[in-house]
């Protein structure tokens, strides 16, 4: 498989360079929306819609834009993509657009979809740009998730509240409660919570990473000698 393969494409957009704990882009939303599971989780796939859209948008059009104005069409097509994706989430699910408010067209001004839109969709073909867009926006949503996974349970002690914004009427059976009489923790659900929670999960991240590091190098250790030998 060549080296911007699909696989590597999808490891580094939810993983090796996750938008939230890597690359630390579109910062704003991501700690503004991860309160809750749900909100976070919304707001994940809203932003995997328009990076997908606008990937293979601006992949199709690459080249008819000329370089010396390709950052304002950049821009416009993405307006165009994000305007897209709030009517339809504004017409379909409106719960979750009160929710989210204004950072539903704040997408716009995500510097991880014009950072994907400059640094891959504008190089390679439609397959390989839908495919990045796709990926980044796993990475946000995995990020957005785990940081209102942590942030809900201990803010409420509940998991997936208000599920129903997202998944309608049979979503408010999947409200997880785990512990009775639960007071709450004001401080993981106010901005400096959001914060502290996002650092603690980019350091479980680089212990993972860091792990699998030190298991990989002795590997490496043990090939070399037999391939110099062989």
């Amino acid at each position: 498989m060549s080296e911007t393969g699909y696989l590597k494409i999808l490891k580094d957009g939810v993983w090796t360079q996750n938008t939230g704990f890597v690359v630390l882009l579109g910062l704003c939303p991501l700690l503004a929306t991860s309160n809750s599971v749900v909100n976070g989780v919304g707001m994940g796939l809203a932003t995997t819609l328009a990076l997908f859209i606008s990937n293979v948008a601006i992949s199709l059009s690459r080249n008819l834009v000329r370089p010396e104005v390709r950052i304002p069409v950049f821009i416009m097509v993405i307006a165009c993509v994000v305007t897209a994706v709030e009517l339809a989430i504004r017409g379909f699910l409106p719960g979750l657009y009160t929710a989210l408010g204004i950072f539903i067209p704040l997408i716009v001004t995500n510097c991880c979809v014009l950072g994907r839109a400059e640094s891959f969709a504008c190089k390679h073909g439609m397959l390989k740009s839908g495919m990045d867009g796709i990926a980044t926006g796993l990475g946000m949503t995995l990020a957005l998730a785990l940081l209102g996974a942590l942030r809900e349970s201990l803010g409420q002690g509940t998991l997936f509240s208000q599920a129903d914004l997202l998944f309608g009427e049979w979503g408010k059976h999947l409200t997880l409660h785990l512990a009775s009489d639960y007071r709450g923790f004001l401080l993981a659900i106010l901005p400096p919570g959001a914060f502290i929670g996002l650092g603690c999960l980019i350091a479980v991240k680089n212990v993972f990473d860091a792990r699998a590091q030190r298991r990989i190098k002795p590997a490496v250790a043990i090939a070399g000698p037999r391939e110099a030998g062989a």
